[in-house]
């Protein structure tokens, strides 16, 4: 192809239009706190006392036992999960409520199961995607330069949004997480049919071809065309070699480390102290120093190609790596980390549209979305153990179902895949997962914040320094 990306160049406009809407429609419901929290409806200050208690929710365990919530816990968090880890997205929007409305977990709770639950999942699906070989390239299935690019920004924007969430309302994140989530499954459907009608094309031109063959063959024709040389299939432990990179595990190991490390530091610290601002502050040049590193390697490298007349991606994604494009995948990491820290999911609600949107095959997408996943969920994990956040046998429960929903929904779903031919698939259960998301988190946000109103709750911002 001798010029830039079609792809990049058609969805430049609809990109930028998306990130307008999701910041002006964000901007607005922000906006809109500073006139709800001093009506009528909430008539106390920051230093009420009726206040400060609604704003802190009471830590609430079930026990495990063998029952109708139970089971309905395990129906929904196995699907979830399959799910969920397939189309790259992780299924918190699903888990939270699910652990609150129907097992009766408190929502802090909830939020670290949740994480629980993304963990064990991303992690099982993880394995099975490193014994898979690439639909199409002598690559490996999981892009690790993405990796790279998006796992720091996304630990800071978790870090974000778990700061966030002791500031913001309810009601108010309700908003934003419906605003966000209808618009990444809006645009997540229309790629999933776009991707679906060009399937058809190519299924429709292969037949053509494959008619015409066998008419050549009963007509008789002699022909000196070479037959089609398949590439050969790797077995498991091949592919799995293959697919490991140590160098770039050994990187997001560090990143992991290093956020671990910090948050303990910040939890041991008393809140707004000296100490816990400059622990806060010491993770944006942790993060900015690993994305600056990975970004100015594909820049330089997508411009020495363009200088070559060279148009070949440099990763999976297939766009230029531009200042501009770069910028904008930053700001969709820190995003992505930011819901997951306001929802209690792993962030891929943005992640995995976010793949699909700069270009990325969706068996890739899902793959490389989960292994992020995986770390920052097993980040929030850990640090939600040492802060005693979720019974551990209600966890080890919740991580099993996870861990086998993980692996037979990636099983079973790119087995369908290869039969039917059709990678929309995973486009589709991905936009449907978010769909589900949106409308449970609205079903529950609406009925807390109506209850909130009619018990004068303030729904305004809250102090963050006396949490």
């Amino acid at each position: 192809m001798n010029g830039p990306s079609w792809y990049g160049v058609i969805n430049s406009g609809s990109s930028k239009s998306f990130v307008v809407y999701l910041l002006a429609a964000s901007s607005l419901a922000v906006a809109s706190t500073f006139f709800i929290s001093h009506g009528p409806s909430s008539p106390y200050g920051f230093q009420d006392q009726h206040v400060i208690l609604s704003s802190r929710s009471v830590r609430v365990w079930p026990e495990l036992e063998v029952n109708w919530r139970s089971g309905l816990a395990t129906v929904i968090g196995f699907l979830g999960s399959a799910f969920g880890t397939v189309g790259g997205v992780g299924g918190g929007g699903i888990f939270v409520p699910m652990l609150t409305l129907v097992v009766g977990f408190d929502a802090k709770s909830a939020a670290a199961l949740s994480k629980c639950m993304i963990m064990g999942a991303s992690a099982s699906s993880v394995w099975y995607n490193l014994r898979v070989a690439h639909p199409s390239k002598e690559v490996p299935i999981i892009d690790y330069n993405l990796a790279l690019l998006f796992q720091p920004m996304l630990m800071l924007g978790i870090t974000i949004g778990v700061e966030l969430s002791v500031v913001f309302p309810f009601w108010l994140i309700t908003i934003l997480i419906i605003i966000l989530f209808i618009g990444t499954s809006s645009r997540s459907m229309f790629k999933g049919v776009q991707m679906w009608k060009k399937e058809t094309l190519l299924k429709m031109e292969m037949r053509k071809q494959e008619e015409a063959k066998s008419n050549q063959e009963v007509v008789g024709t002699d022909t000196t065309s070479e037959p089609l040389l398949h590439r050969p299939e790797k077995s498991m432990l091949e592919a799995l070699r293959f697919n490991i990179r140590w160098k770039g595990i050994s990187v997001l190991m560090v990143v992991w480390f290093s956020f671990l490390l910090l948050q303990i530091l910040k939890n041991n610290s008393e809140t707004c102290s000296l100490f816990y601002w400059v622990v806060n502050i010491l993770q944006f040049p942790v993060a900015l120093s690993v994305f600056s590193w990975e970004a100015t390697k594909l820049w330089r490298e997508s411009r020495q190609r363009r200088m070559q007349g060279n148009w070949e991606s440099v990763c999976e994604a297939s766009i230029e790596w531009t200042g501009m494009q770069l910028v904008f995948c930053a700001f969709c990491g820190l995003l992505g980390g930011t819901v997951g820290g306001l929802l209690g999911s792993g962030g891929g609600f943005i992640l995995g549209p976010l793949l699909l949107e700069i270009g990325v095959i969706p068996q890739v997408a899902s793959a490389t979305a989960t292994f992020v996943m995986m770390f920052s969920s097993s980040l929030s994990v850990v640090e939600f153990y040492f802060l005693k956040r979720f019974p551990i046998p209600y966890a080890l429960y919740l991580i099993s179902v996870s861990v086998m929903a993980g692996f037979w929904g990636q099983f079973f779903v790119r087995k369908l895949v290869k039969f039917l031919k059709r990678a929309s698939i995973i486009v589709f259960i991905l936009s449907s997962v978010i769909f589900a998301s949106a409308l449970t988190m609205g079903v529950v946000g609406t009925e807390k914040s109506i209850t909130m109103i009619k018990n004068h709750e303030y729904m305004g911002f809250l102090s963050f320094c006396e949490k």
